[in-house]
Parts: structure tokens; C-alpha cells; sequence
């Protein structure tokens, strides 16, 4: 059974985190949680970012979700898939060194990488997007460029596929961007 590490924080976008976990799981994959600083059992809270003819998304609080794995004691090279959801957290993740590290795992091991929103700012932190193209919530564009990568302007139900990279502007993508990484972890759906 292929396993999937999602790294969370604190107001990782709620169904940025909710839905992909549920999905994975719903399809078989055993799926681990983890937040630096966490164990099993604890929690971060989540944000539901909307879009609601604003300059950018509103911001409301949303539930609380439960870590099902301990940060300190994964192992990158246990895991066949890395997922990183958005929301305020990966401004946060991005400063840790271990972090990084992981990212930087999947990417050098070219194993699956599905990142969405501002998921991309842990990407060119690990600076691993140099020569890539990487969608993402279009304020982190400028961030994607700065670290040598393309960014690739999408419509808000669309997913951008490059080698091991699956990237998407928000959870409004999910039916696409969630397609493209069970694609990339090698996954067959037919529906009968």
C-alpha cells in the first residue's frame, strides 16, 4: 500500500486539507499528517479561504484537524507521495530547516509532489522550482519566478502536470489537481 506524507501548520486551509486527506484515504492510500512541533493526536487549526469578489480571499476561522502521525519520528524515504496544502501554513513551514529537507527529498528522488495555493511557497524555499513551472495561488506567482521557476497562470478549476509535480491555484481545483497526482502515484479509477 503506497503511503502519502502531508505536512500541515496552523491555518493550512481547511479543505485544502481536508478533502485530499479524505480522498486519498477513500482510495486506499495510507495517508500521515504531520506538523513540526506535533505528535499524533494533536491538532492545527484550519482557515477557510473563499473568494468572494475581493482582491484576495477572505479568511474565516475553520475546524480543527487532527494529526495522525509525529512529525519527529517520519522518514521522507518511507513515503511514495508528498502533499502540501495551502493556506497561511507553509509561510510558517517554510522555516523549518527539516521541512525543507523533505521537499527537497521528494524532489531529488522524483517521487510524487502535489502542491496547491500557497503550497508553492515551501517549494521555492526548498529551491526546488528552479527550471520547473509551477502553478499556484497567483500571489505567490512572483515568489515562483524569483526562485528560477515559470509560473503557469491557470483557471481556478484547473491543474498543471510537469514530470513529478502536480501544482494547482486552490481548492476550487481539486477535481483536476487531485486527478493528476493519483495519476503520478500510478493510480487507475474506473468507473463501471
Amino acid at each position: 500500500m503506497k503511503k502519502i506524507l502531508v505536512l500541515a501548520g496552523d491555518y493550512v486551509e481547511d479543505y485544502e486539507i481536508m478533502v485530499p486527506y479524505q480522498a486519498l484515504k477513500m482510495v486506499g492510500y495510507t495517508v500521515h499528517t504531520v506538523c513540526p512541533g506535533r505528535k499524533a493526536g494533536d491538532s492545527v487549526r484550519t482557515a477557510i479561504h473563499d473568494f468572494e469578489g475581493d482582491q484576495t480571499y477572505s479568511e474565516k476561522r475553520g475546524h480543527n484537524f487532527t494529526l495522525n502521525a509525529t512529525f519527529e519520528n517520519i522518514r521522507a524515504e518511507d513515503y511514495d507521495g508528498l502533499y502540501i496544502p495551502g493556506g497561511r501554513a507553509p509561510e510558517y513551514l517554510r522555516l523549518d530547516e527539516k521541512v525543507l529537507d523533505i521537499v527537497r527529498h521528494f524532489a531529488e528522488t522524483n517521487k510524487p509532489i502535489a502542491s496547491i495555493c500557497h503550497g508553492a511557497q515551501l517549494l521555492t524555499a526548498a529551491g526546488v522550482v528552479k527550471g520547473r513551472e509551477v502553478n499556484a495561488y497567483p500571489a505567490v506567482g512572483p515568489e515562483v519566478t524569483l526562485a528560477g521557476g515559470t509560473y503557469v497562470p491557470l483557471g481556478w478549476e484547473d491543474a498543471h502536470v510537469q514530470g513529478n509535480l502536480v501544482t494547482g491555484p486552490a481548492w476550487t481545483a481539486h477535481p483536476a489537481f487531485l486527478a493528476g497526482f493519483l495519476k503520478l502515484l500510478g493510480a487507475t479509477i474506473t468507473l463501471q
